[in-house]
């Protein structure tokens, strides 16, 4: 568990969400925050030009989602807004980091939000008890608080609670676990009523294309994927830090930028624990979705975790058998496959596994995708598929029991690169 946090924006960058201690509520005014919105339309259209797509992981584009929920709330008697900053993601602390630092930003592009779809109700939903301290600290000073009905819900942390459809289960009343689809969110969500769902890095970056325009947000990225991001950056023995990046930066850049020698790098957790395992081809990519994509892994919510002396094998193990544990327990296809894979990819750590135990995990890493109520079976369908195809040396010496790395302690870390927020060293 890692408890220092270096925080710092990549050099020759101006930084647009990060930054060196808490906001005020004055210092937010006085730089242009909470802007009269004269014209939703106009606004829409400029988020559309921005190019700006979401930062929970789907990295789908905001003004899509803007635009289908603002119509069907005019059908159906309204529209509803959720900031979600349930960071179910151990290996992420950047959603943490924008509430408890930057929260006026973040309820200034949840307000923005909700004119542009046409909502009156809002909802800031969170899991970290600081970052809601710091919400609702700033909601009692919102200047346009009568304008909106904004309600902070906190919800116990878990994988799966950060769901868009666990999160308008617990808002309605239910527990946050996911429920089945359609109808989806955008369709039909809190008290039945279309409602856009997003992450709170990407309200604070709609606030960002408010106060300066699509083309000065396109000022750096690339043409398909524009702007910075929030990067988690764990693993390599350094402690956790969180930079805003520019999409398109070289990994091997990020690595000196973070003080690891590019020759110690045995691969990559990508996009959190979603999106799988990268080898060493990760050096030679960039950071932005297109590329990232094209190695079959994914972008995902920004965390990387750079694996040097842990074993790709044993990482892989724990994150299974964090999916084992963390499922809803309510769909049998991820309840007992994550339990499945989890079974082979310990046995295969530990030496014990056979040729049928590794036919069978690359069976299930395909046969099991697009099941159950919510995405977390697609993470570990991932996690194993990734490792098979990316380490297959590394697994071949596994069947041997002959990986030296493991014979001398293998990892098994209960929520590997997990990230918990203490102290941040500022670097802007």
């Amino acid at each position: 568990m890692t408890t220092d946090l270096t925080v710092a924006v990549w050099p020759g960058v101006t930084p647009r969400l990060l930054r060196t201690g808490p906001e005020t509520l004055a210092e937010y005014t006085d730089a242009g925050g909470f802007a009269p919105l004269a014209d939703p339309e106009q606004l829409l259209d400029a988020v559309q030009a921005s190019g700006l797509l979401g930062r929970g992981g789907a990295a789908f584009p905001l003004a899509v989602k803007l635009r289908t929920v603002r119509d069907n709330g005019r059908d159906a008697g309204g529209a509803v807004v959720i900031a979600n900053g349930e960071e179910g993601e151990p290996a992420s602390v950047k959603d943490r980091w924008l509430l408890r630092n930057r929260p006026h930003t973040v309820l200034d592009g949840l307000r923005l939000a909700a004119r542009v779809v046409e909502a009156d109700r809002a909802y800031v939903y969170v899991s970290d008890r600081r970052a809601a301290d710091s919400v609702a600290d700033a909601l009692t000073s919102c200047p346009w608080a009568g304008d909106l009905s904004i309600e902070l819900i906190t919800v116990s942390p878990g994988y799966v609670a950060g769901e868009e459809s666990a999160a308008v289960h617990m808002i309605n009343g239910g527990p946050a676990k996911p429920t089945d689809k359609p109808p989806r969110p955008f369709e039909e969500g809190v008290g039945g009523r279309p409602t856009l769902i997003s992450n709170v890095e990407t309200l604070a970056q709609l606030a960002y294309v408010h106060g300066h325009g699509a083309e000065q947000f396109r000022a750096v990225g690339t043409d398909g994927s524009p702007g910075t991001f929030l990067a988690t950056v764990t693993g390599a023995g350094r402690p956790a830090a969180l930079y805003e990046l520019p999409h398109g930066v070289a990994v091997a850049d990020v690595l000196t930028l973070h003080g690891v020698a590019a020759a110690e790098v045995r691969g990559a957790l990508m996009g959190g624990y979603f999106a799988g395992l990268l080898n060493r081809g990760v050096l030679d990519t960039t950071l932005d979705h297109e590329s990232v994509r094209a190695l079959g892994s994914g972008l995902g919510c920004g965390a990387i975790g750079f694996l040097t002396e842990d074993c790709p094998v044993a990482v892989a193990a724990s994150v299974l058998a964090y999916f084992d544990r963390e499922n809803a327990g309510q769909c049998g296809s991820c309840f007992n496959g994550t339990a499945a894979m989890a079974a082979v990819a310990i046995a295969l750590r530990d030496g014990v596994a056979t040729d049928e135990d590794l036919a069978r995990l690359r069976r299930w890493s395909v046969v099991l995708r697009g099941r159950g109520a919510c995405a977390t079976l697609d993470g570990a369908a991932n996690m194993a598929g990734t490792l098979l195809a990316q380490f297959p040396d590394v697994v071949t010496r596994h069947l041997e029991n002959n990986c030296q790395t493991c014979r001398s302690g293998a990892f098994t870390a209960q929520r590997p690169y997990e990230v918990e927020q203490l102290e941040a060293v500022v670097t802007v």
